[in-house]
């Protein structure tokens, strides 16, 4: 039996680095806990001509560094993209929350930005999730799909970590008051009803582990075992947590 490589835990920006997005690429990121950070991260990599956007929702706080435009004109698109820091773009902005894209629109903004980067689902703030039949809301012309999970969903009871817990659970076959074991967590996360709904053939997945930390670390490397053991392909990348501890 050959041994896997060993997946080294790296600082978000390097993670993002390594993840190799090419130019001309729209991005989808779904999954629970860690895709903001992501987004961001990415939008702050790739910088220049890089736009982000969401097909959901987001906090109209979510701005970061990039530069916010409400459903620009061409005209306004072309002059921010021309500016250094990425293109932030939403739909329209109601008090706190900010109102994401038509799922046509971010492949119209190529080729004048050279990478689109989409938040493509929501989970509330958990860690982990299972898709509603209407999600994930995938952009046209989507290359790659970033599944994200955070370790801190990793053998703690459905219920408590997960947003939609009786679909995770039914897609695990277990009861929500039930732990999503490392076991659990790869089929989640590989299952088509899971992490890889709307997955079409051709699209690159990755899995992204956030939150990684000292503390949560053997029981990260026993989810990438399993996830291994599923597929020996898979591609998977591990996030550190802002507390190293």
């Amino acid at each position: 039996m050959v041994r896997k490589k060993r997946i080294e835990p790296l600082e978000v920006h390097k993670a993002v680095e390594n993840l190799e997005i090419k130019e001309g690429e729209i991005v989808a990121l779904v999954g629970g806990g860690g895709k903001s950070t992501l987004l961001k991260a990415l939008g702050e990599i790739h910088g220049k001509g890089t736009i982000l956007t969401t097909t959901t929702k987001m906090g109209s706080d979510q701005t970061g560094e990039a530069t916010l435009l409400v459903s620009p004109s061409e005209k306004e698109l072309v002059r921010a993209l021309g500016g250094t820091p990425p293109v932030l773009i939403w739909d329209r902005v109601e008090g706190e929350k900010a109102f994401g894209v038509d799922p046509s629109l971010p492949k119209s903004w190529l080729p004048e930005a050279t990478r689109i980067i989409v938040e493509a689902d929501g989970a509330r703030r958990h860690p982990a999730k299972a898709p509603a039949p209407y999600e994930p809301v995938l952009p046209l012309g989507a290359t790659t799909v970033i599944a994200v999970i955070g370790a801190d969903a990793i053998d703690r009871v459905i219920e408590d970590q997960c947003h939609r817990p009786l679909r995770v659970a039914a897609v695990v076959n277990c009861s929500p008051y039930e732990r999503l074991t490392p076991q659990r967590a790869a089929a989640l996360l590989l299952d088509p009803n899971g992490s890889k709904k709307g997955l079409e053939n051709g699209m690159r997945y990755v899995i992204a582990i956030t939150k990684v930390s000292t503390k949560n670390q053997n029981i990260v490397e026993r989810l990438v075992e399993e996830l291994q053991s599923f597929d020996p392909e898979v591609e998977i990348s591990l996030v550190l947590s802002h507390n190293k501890g």
